[in-house]
């Protein structure tokens, strides 16, 4: 992101990337794809050592930022995991965080805030469900009072890091309305089975829910209200999606210019052909307009904007459309060695179309938008 960062967010951009070119190279990355688990929990550890799940708590609970700004913060960490597509469970632990902390009436989670800014605890919003679009505040799966307790029955599925997860942010349906719980993993009815993932780190599974019994307390917010925290989530969630992908794809674009002065057909490099300039000038506009609008969207929500909620779909809706465009230009860029096994580049086209089809499709998002513009024409 085209940021103006402080010397501090300076100091922590050099800290993180350092860590991360240290210890989770594209050569680490590949051989956690040949394991059951998409990341390993000591290494997620030693990032939240860093702060990487701390940055979006007050202070007096815990956590802290870098610049006063922890959305800010946390979208340019994003943005350096995206540039070796790192595995951490950045975006599903904080935007657990995000849904506990926007949740101010109802039972206390602190302890559980202490734990995830920790890292002793994982997170992860369990909000998908089979055959079904991105509806957060539409589940099938329901939560039924009986006295002191909730019993849940129902299945997610697409829930990220579902098998490491420590902590379910569960969207469900109460008589009350749509409701937000917080579930232990390992509480009884709690099924968790590992599903397919183009992305060959960043898991994915299904989570089943057979007569889950969870105390009052497990409620986040109150019941019936989980509106403006699902709101809060989705923007957080997207922010930290977008700020990613921008870092993707400029990665892959860097090395894709470097490819083209360092590669020669017919005693020219390629990078000299007027065609190709044409191209390589089309995917940079599209990048810098991607890292245009993923900032402008991060700034809105970090200063709590009434335009945030468009800015993030606009963002979701530009950069998820663009983004893949990009990376498949760059290996069209390569030629055959772009297409092989071989070479990373398919693991940033496996990362940033995952990107594209989580929390919201392009598509959806600019549903989403269309419905935003309707409800603030009808309440002009």
């Amino acid at each position: 992101m085209d940021l103006d960062l402080s010397p501090d967010q300076k100091l922590f951009v050099e800290a993180t990337r350092d860590f991360i070119d240290k210890t989770m190279p594209l050569t680490a990355v590949r051989e956690l794809a040949k394991r059951d688990q998409g990341f390993e929990r000591s290494w997620w550890d030693r990032g939240a050592e860093l702060g990487w799940a701390a940055l979006l708590i007050p202070e007096e609970s815990g956590g802290g930022s870098v610049s006063g700004e922890g959305l800010l913060d946390l979208a340019v960490l994003a943005e350096e995991l995206g540039r070796t597509v790192a595995p951490a469970p950045l975006l599903a632990t904080n935007t657990v965080i995000a849904g506990l902390l926007a949740a101010t009436d109802g039972p206390d989670h602190s302890a559980e805030l202490e734990q995830l800014a920790a890292g002793e605890l994982i997170g992860t919003w369990a909000v998908y469900e089979p055959g079904s679009g991105f509806t957060p505040l539409s589940p099938g799966l329901t939560a039924n009072r009986k006295g002191e307790t909730y019993v849940l029955d129902g299945v997610k599925d697409r829930v990220e890091v579902a098998d490491q997860a420590d902590l379910l942010l569960v969207t469900a349906t109460t008589d009350e309305g749509p409701t937000q719980f917080l579930v232990p993993a390992a509480t009884d009815g709690v099924t968790v089975t590992p599903t397919w993932s183009l992305d060959l780190v960043r898991r994915f599974g299904e989570v089943r829910f057979d007569g889950v019994e969870v105390g009052v307390d497990a409620v986040v917010g109150r019941p019936g209200a989980a509106a403006d925290a699902v709101e809060r989530q989705l923007q957080v969630a997207v922010v930290l999606q977008t700020a990613e992908t921008v870092g993707a794809i400029f990665r892959v674009f860097e090395f894709t210019v470097q490819w083209a002065f360092d590669r020669y057909t017919f005693g020219r490099p390629l990078a000299s052909y007027q065609a190709l300039k044409h191209r390589f000038a089309d995917m940079k506009t599209w990048a810098e307009g991607s890292a245009a609008i993923s900032l402008a969207a991060a700034r809105a929500v970090q200063a709590g904007s009434p335009e945030a909620a468009t800015l993030v779909s606009s963002a979701k809706s530009y950069v998820g459309a663009k983004a893949p465009q990009i990376v498949q230009d760059c290996v069209q860029m390569h030629g055959g060695i772009g297409v092989t096994w071989e070479h990373d580049l398919h693991l940033y086209l496996r990362r940033v179309t995952v990107n594209r089809a989580m929390y919201g499709t392009p598509e959806e998002h600019r549903r989403r938008i269309a419905d935003l513009i309707s409800a603030e024409k009808e309440i002009a």
